[in-house]
């Protein structure tokens, strides 16, 4: 007599493979076409960087970068925002998006300065930072973009520095922050975007002492 097969020898079909995670893939490839976006520009400079080139540098279809931005200096603007966003953590995550208050307004926009310098001068940022720039004084659209999302976040901080400084009776009371920064930061733009002298640490301390002391005979 044939043996009865229970439930409990039935055999259970294996479990189905796990849907694929449509959310990492999508980041995976966003990452990935940064990276392509900055490394291109880098390599061959701006104007011949495509969005096909992007595309194919970062293993995808043209259509995934045109559902996602509308240009290659969108692409270009948004890898960078990320690849700031990747120094920041690095150099200490929330701490890198403030101006230390120690005291003293010289020695803190010093160091920022500094930083600045640094940073303007490292290869990772200068090609797509002075892409941005340029491509921002001819497409209004990419400069308000450019503006509103790098510089005015970081002449913010200067302004509350600034801010600090006067209620700490540093800065005379009637000084307009917002214009007082262009006095240090103005300067340091017109020399690294047209290349009418070198930037250094000496340079933006210099900037610094001028602006916090006049050039008059005192």
């Amino acid at each position: 007599m044939a043996a009865t097969q229970t439930s409990s020898d039935k055999k259970t079909p294996p479990d189905k493979k796990a849907a694929p995670d449509s959310t990492r893939r999508s980041e995976r490839s966003r990452h990935a076409i940064y990276d392509a976006a900055l490394s291109l520009v880098g390599e061959i400079g701006y104007p011949r960087t495509t969005i096909e080139g992007i595309a194919a540098r970062a293993g995808v279809g043209k259509q995934t970068i045109y559902r996602w931005w509308g240009s290659k200096a969108e692409v270009l603007l948004e890898a960078f925002l990320d690849l700031g966003e990747q120094a920041a953590r690095e150099a200490g995550g929330a701490d890198a998006y403030v101006i230390p208050d120690t005291g003293d307004l010289a020695t803190d926009l010093k160091h920022v300065l500094r930083l600045t310098v640094d940073q303007l001068t490292d290869p990772r940022f200068e090609a797509p930072s002075r892409a941005l720039a340029a491509e921002g004084v001819v497409n209004e659209q990419v400069g308000r973009n450019f503006t509103e999302k790098l510089l005015m976040p970081s002449l913010q901080l200067y302004v509350d520095r600034v801010r600090a400084a006067q209620e700490a009776g540093q800065v005379r009371a009637e000084i307009d922050p917002r214009i007082a920064l262009e006095l240090w930061v103005s300067p340091l733009a017109q020399r690294w975007l047209q290349f009418t002298g070198p930037i250094s640490h000496e340079y933006t301390d210099t900037l610094v002492d001028y602006a916090l002391y006049g050039i008059a005979p005192r």
